[in-house]
């Protein structure tokens, strides 16, 4: 089942720690879409899914916030 994770207005770690947290109840293959407005999440949630094994799938400007899309290894 694939989610969304919520993390606008928090500061770095906490968009990598919800969505580690997010992903460690999800079955494997599932996408979570973690939104985030914190910049060094565009380096912390790719950083992220290498180390975890996961696949980073990309991310998308919104205006305010980007999106992040994440497949659980």
């Amino acid at each position: 089942m694939d989610q969304e994770c919520d993390a606008i207005g928090l500061l770095c770690p906490l968009p990598v720690l919800k969505a580690r947290k997010r992903l460690m109840a999800m079955d494997s293959g599932a996408v979570l879409t973690v939104l985030a407005d914190d910049p060094a999440a565009i380096i912390d949630i790719p950083h992220f899914c290498t180390e975890a094994g996961h696949t980073f799938l990309g991310v998308v400007e919104t205006g305010a916030y980007q999106t992040y899309s994440i497949r659980k290894a």
